[in-house]
């Protein structure tokens, strides 16, 4: 009897004893693997350290407040305790200084990034935090290698290693995903200024030719992660922005997650007059997604995006309206009232599971429609845009002749259904009004598709030495269908490239603790698009040929001084042939032709240093800079030879250097300097545009109101000191009617803007 009491009295003590505790575990945001030895604090108190498996556990008396975590080569969190969750799960993401922690979410094999034998570089919330958010592109400039041309909010022109260039007004050779759908059109286009950094959080970019990991792209490949719960509960925050020339910018944000589960939704309106004359702007955009587990090892995650935009576009302008009256539209857009209209939306959905042990599949599936409307001077055009696809990958970790290795393999599927038609401009019979359609001009359907198989192999020789290699093939095809019969020429035809194999191989190694070195060689396309292969006459040209890249590339990554100095350096050389040329027919008519080959040598730095003051301030100053050496190995058209001349559109060098302070209170001061060389204006050389140089600041300070309200006040300056510039270039414009020719799109004078951010923690 005296043993049973005592039982019973020992279980009721455990009981009382668990009741007063709760158990948490902290993990890796992206691989979701425990983090141990990471601190817990209270009020600058420490109060618990994580176990091997992430663990550790507070009694009841503590579980009220707010917690900080505090992991060696993480970002430092706050967190509320959820008492209705039995293990309270917290995701901490590695700090964006020691980039060497980073898995590459991209890669067919997750990998850290300082062992990926590829130029990959990262975009996040540092780079967010710089800029006033207007345009998510501008932080894509802190990229060594990279020059995105801002012609106006909605005239964004992206070239990686100045591949891409010679585009008109808008990205092409560059494929997109956003949480792996596919952004880029099956005819390469490019839209990436829909998305808000609000929604984003983090940015994956990687250089040069990818073909044989995500098919056709040239230039490299950019995927947008979407912002993800990093702790359990339901948050809400709302933005709003003011700033020079009547831009508004309004954002609300809400999330809910748990344990097994999260949803994150968004809506953003952005609204400007523009500092140019017919540049008035209007974007409103809503974002859902989220995950949730499906059976033990499974996983759905789910996104949905729709984008309404209304833009009026001001266009180039010659070199005298540039330097005496940079605000006006070109005469004929101005006349027109010309603007892009559209409505866009993604779907899609994908499902991950572990089959066996090692043994992984996740299968994507998504949908995409674009309706637009776009009168011009010269015409007006319709488009309507709907895309379906699908892609799989399995990856398996095994041993290969007693090798580690990390093998995947998959296929993926696009289709798109296009139609464009075109209609006569009336705006000049209508005085002051704009733009008014007229008749038919032509009118057709355009299909295509191409299905991408891949594979690759990652092979750990040793700790410090990594090999892999790769591969894909491409098939292309694409038909038109002319439906305008108001002339004699018809333009149907069916057409298909030749399938493409693109290899790649690459290798790593360790030569001392957090440095590696790495070579690698890969090879990638781009085909034309169907308005490049129709000629003069309105027929397919059936003699044209995909533009062809090889890469060689070697590469250095390391950290120094105890991980708070970290640097990158890339040497690269591109050989393109089959070079496509947009040759110009009339004002604003283009068709294409193989016209030669280009080379693209260039070296590319990149550097940021962390440290902390003895009163806890701080400070991160950072470098980025490329030299690009790209010329026209063989180049002839319309008899002239420019072979040995410098490729248009690519400035000769970029540098982005600045400093980030940020006081234990979260006060942030940030101040940035950007310096971008000459320009060459056209195929001959003959004209540049000049350098400049740029200073933003910024700075902004959070309010606690509540435990879980907080306030945050933010203002900057953008072009400090007033430089007049060309933010955008239109290479080998021509002057039609006596007219001078249009290459400048002049960048904003100084300017201003400040915010209201609140956050709360339900």
């Amino acid at each position: 009897m005296k043993i049973q009491l005592l039982s019973y009295l020992l279980l009721l003590c455990c009981g009382t004893l668990f009741a007063q505790q709760k158990q948490f575990k902290v993990l890796h945001a992206t691989t979701k693997k425990p983090v141990s030895n990471a601190h817990v604090y209270k009020d600058l108190v420490l109060i618990a350290v994580t176990a091997k498996n992430g663990t550790f556990i507070l009694n009841q008396e503590a579980l009220s407040g707010t917690y900080n975590v505090q992991a060696f080569g993480f970002e430092t969190i706050s967190f509320e305790v959820d008492k209705n969750s039995l293990i309270q799960l917290i995701y901490i993401a590695p700090a964006p200084e020691v980039l060497s922690e980073v898995i590459v979410q991209s890669a067919l094999n997750p990998i850290i990034l300082q062992k990926e034998a590829t130029a990959i570089n990262i975009v996040n919330s540092d780079d967010f935090s710089r800029t006033d958010g207007t345009n998510v592109l501008e932080s894509f400039n802190n990229v060594p290698g990279i020059y995105v041309n801002q012609g106006a909010l909605n005239t964004n022109k992206i070239n990686i290693r100045g591949i891409g260039a010679r585009s008109q007004y808008s990205t092409n050779r560059i494929q997109a995903y956003f949480d792996g759908i596919p952004l880029t059109s099956a005819e390469g286009e490019l839209t990436l200024d829909d998305f808000d950094q609000e929604t984003i959080e983090e940015i994956e970019i990687t250089k040069g030719p990818t073909s044989s990991r995500y098919g056709a792209g040239l230039g490299g490949a950019i995927h947008l992660y979407s912002k993800k719960n990093v702790s359990e509960g339901t948050q809400a925050e709302l933005s709003t922005q003011l700033g020079s020339f009547n831009t508004q910018k309004h954002v609300a944000i809400a999330s809910y997650s748990t344990a097994k589960s999260s949803i994150n939704a968004a809506f953003t309106r952005l609204t400007s007059d523009g500092y140019r004359e017919n540049g008035s702007y209007t974007r409103r955009s809503a974002l859902v997604s989220g995950n949730f587990e499906a059976g033990k090892t499974g996983k759905i995650s789910y996104l949905a995006n729709l984008t309404r935009l209304k833009a009026f576009i001001p266009s180039s302008i010659n070199a005298t309206d540039f330097m005496n009256n940079p605000e006006a539209a070109a005469f004929t857009w101005k006349k027109a009232q010309g603007y892009e209209s559209y409505d866009r939306g993604l779907l899609g959905a994908s499902y991950s599971n572990k089959i066996i042990e090692n043994f992984t599949n996740s299968t994507s599936v998504f949908v995409s429609f674009r309706d637009a409307y776009e009168p011009r001077p010269f015409d007006i055009l319709k488009e309507n845009t709907t895309s379906i696809g699908a892609r799989t990958l399995f990856n398996l970790t095994t041993d290969i002749l007693k090798v580690p290795s990390d093998a995947s393999f998959g296929a993926g599927y696009y289709k798109e259904y296009y139609s464009t038609a075109t209609y006569e401009n009336l705006y000049e019979e209508v005085p002051n009004q704009g733009s008014l359609q007229g008749v038919g001009l032509s009118n057709n359907e355009q299909d295509r598709s191409y299905a991408n198989f891949f594979g690759q192999i990652h092979l750990h020789f040793t700790k410090k030495w990594n090999f892999e290699v790769g591969f894909n093939v491409n098939t292309t095809r694409y038909s038109l269908t002319d439906l305008f019969d108001g002339d004699e020429v018809n333009q149907t035809g069916n057409y298909r490239f030749e399938t493409v194999f693109s290899p790649r191989i690459g290798t790593s190694y360790q030569i001392a603790t957090g440095k590696n070195v790495y070579v690698s060689v890969s090879q990638g396309f781009s085909t034309p698009t169907v308005a490049e292969t129709l000629t003069p006459e309105g027929q397919i040209n059936t003699d044209l040929k995909p533009e062809m890249g090889i890469n060689y590339e070697i590469g250095f990554k390391g950290n120094w001084l105890r991980n708070t100095l970290y640097t990158e350096l890339s040497v690269y050389s591109i050989q393109i042939d089959n070079l496509l040329v947009a040759q110009r027919t009339a004002e604003d008519q283009y068709i294409g032709i193989n016209a030669g080959k280009t080379n693209h040598n260039g070296i590319e730095f990149l550097s940021s240093y962390h440290f902390r003051t003895a009163n806890g301030i701080s400070i991160k100053p950072y470098l980025s800079t490329a030299f690009n050496f790209f010329e026209f190995e063989a180049f002839t058209t319309n008899d002239k030879d420019f072979s040995g001349n410098k490729l248009p559109g690519v400035p000769e060098y970029t540098m982005n250097l600045g400093v980030d302070v940020v006081s234990e209170s979260c006060a942030a001061f940030w101040v940035t300097f950007r310096s971008v060389g000459r320009i060459p204006l056209d195929d001959a050389n003959s004209l540049y545009s000049e350098n400049y140089q740029l200073v933003n600041l910024k700075a902004s300070y959070p309010i606690t109101l509540l435990d879980n309200l907080k306030l945050t006040i933010y203002g900057g300056i953008n072009n400090v000191f007033d430089e007049k510039y060309a933010s955008s270039i239109l290479t080998n414009a021509v002057g039609f009617g006596g007219q001078l020719p249009r290459y400048y799109y002049p960048g904003n004078p100084r300017n201003y803007y400040g915010g209201l951010q609140v956050h709360y923690i339900f």
